[in-house]
């Protein structure tokens, strides 16, 4: 496993299959038959490519050895994939106390640890303080006093001030998040984040080590991160001429896209490290200022392409304008068609679809080297909402009926950690795969896991 995973680390980021997954003769992930994992766990099931997810933190910390490179926890954690970050050697960037735990409980090396968090409260800063962790974002004023007070007398808790860059960059409004208006950071224009930089610097238990900004999430090109160094380099030159201070680290969060459609093609980590390494050195040094050492945040460029989801198909409903094609899962356990109007590809597995008839008898003979016809359809879930889309047409063979599986590519990142019980559905397992073997991870969440948090009439 460990030669595949090398070859992995070497892998382009087009398409949107795991690097493993292929579909002849029959289809499997990890060299495991993905009707093996139906018949063993069920449906809808979340699969994880173990060798994929680890080919792609090799990818990053290839094209940036001399960055720290922090998996995004909030794109999907559990203890197995915790393993096998620490593993590879990355850091881990968490948002909230039950991304600390599950670090916690793997023995993850609280030093390489970056929590963040626009409102984090008390308990949860605490917790940070209490484990050590390596790095504290700072998010808005109210919070630097707030930390300053839990720090232990004789201890600096080392800290980043998360900064608006003034950015707009991602695939979906409700995902850009390095612009003026809306919740995240200190703002440049207002001031605010100079503010920040000043108290920072007051609190004798606090020891800013540099600035941190994200612009979103599904984000294509390199531009936006060009201009996101520049615009940071420029407030660490801001912040030498004010205090006499050069700070020493630089976070640019993540937000790297991946491809979701068999036509698209994700972000290069090589691409992005060339662009934005050039823009760091050359700004840094035109402003007579060392260069920064890096850190990045890619969560669903690690993740994303690794996952796929099983569903099986309860029902096809076709009507004069629509073909529906209904599976066991949904909008519970992938909401970002809902959300974001996000686009999938999916496949049906576990039987060959038939091929188109022929025509007249002049084609008759050719019948057998026909191709399997397809038809744009719906595939919707099981969840009583009209908005339960998987994906909107999306081509499927015509012969699709029930009973048939399907499997959804690019499901990673954004499933299972924001998965809901919606309609008290359980959350579906999941099943990590490498070297043959398949392994559940996550238990599927039973309806008796439901019933037990109700605790009286």
């Amino acid at each position: 496993m460990c030669l595949l995973q090398q070859d992995l680390a070497a892998q382009d980021t087009s398409g949107p299959w795991s690097a493993t997954t292929v579909f002849t003769p029959a289809a499997e992930t990890g060299g495991v038959p993905l009707m093996e994992i139906v018949e063993r766990f069920g449906t809808p099931a979340y699969v994880v490519d173990e060798a994929d997810l680890r080919g792609r933190c090799r990818a990053f910390k290839d094209a940036l050895p001399g960055a720290d490179v922090a998996y995004a926890a909030k794109a999907f954690l559990c203890r197995a994939v915790a393993s096998w970050i620490v593993e590879e050697g990355l850091s881990l960037d968490v948002c909230s106390g039950g991304e600390l735990a599950i670090a916690r409980s793997i023995g993850f090396p609280a030093e390489r640890v970056i929590f963040h968090g626009n409102a984090k409260t008390p308990r949860e800063l605490q917790q940070a303080v209490d484990d050590g962790v390596g790095r504290i974002v700072i998010d808005n004023l109210a919070e630097i006093a707030r930390l300053a007070v839990l720090v232990p007398q004789g201890r600096r808790q080392k800290v980043l001030l998360r900064v608006i860059p003034d950015i707009e960059a991602g695939a979906h409004a409700a995902v850009r998040t390095g612009g003026e208006g809306q919740k995240f950071g200190l703002s440049i224009a207002s001031g605010d984040a100079a503010v920040a930089v000043a108290r920072v610097l007051g609190q004798p238990s606090l020891q800013l080590v540099g600035l941190h900004c994200h612009l979103g999430s599904q984000i294509d090109e390199v531009g936006p991160y060009v201009r996101a160094v520049r615009i940071m380099v420029e407030q660490y030159a801001r912040v030498r001429d004010t205090h006499g201070v050069v700070l020493p680290e630089l976070d640019l969060g993540g937000g790297q896209g991946i491809a979701y459609l068999e036509a698209e093609q994700g972000l290069s980590p090589h691409a992005y490290a060339r662009a934005v390494l050039t823009a760091l050195e050359e700004r840094s040094a035109g402003l007579g200022l060392p260069a920064p050492r890096l850190t990045v945040e890619p969560g669903r460029a690690i993740s994303g392409p690794a996952g796929l989801t099983l569903y099986r198909v309860i029902a096809v409903k076709r009507t004069l304008t629509r073909t529906f094609v209904a599976v066991d899962g949904g909008m519970s356990d992938n909401p970002r068609p809902s959300l974001y109007g996000a686009r999938y590809t999916a496949r049906l597995v576990g039987r060959t679809s038939r091929p188109a008839p022929p025509r007249d008898s002049a084609t008759s003979a050719n019948c057998a080297a026909s191709a399997t016809v397809t038809r744009q359809a719906t595939l919707v879930g099981h969840h009583c909402e009209a908005g339960d889309v998987i994906a909107e047409n999306v081509p499927l063979p015509a012969d699709i009926r029930a009973g048939d599986v399907l499997a959804v590519a690019a499901t990673g990142a954004y499933h299972h950690s924001m998965a809901s019980t919606y309609n008290l559905t359980g959350r579906p397992p999941v099943v990590a795969v490498a070297g043959g073997a398949a392994r559940l991870v996550v238990r599927r969440e039973e309806i008796e896991d439901l019933m037990r948090r109700e605790v009286g009439l």
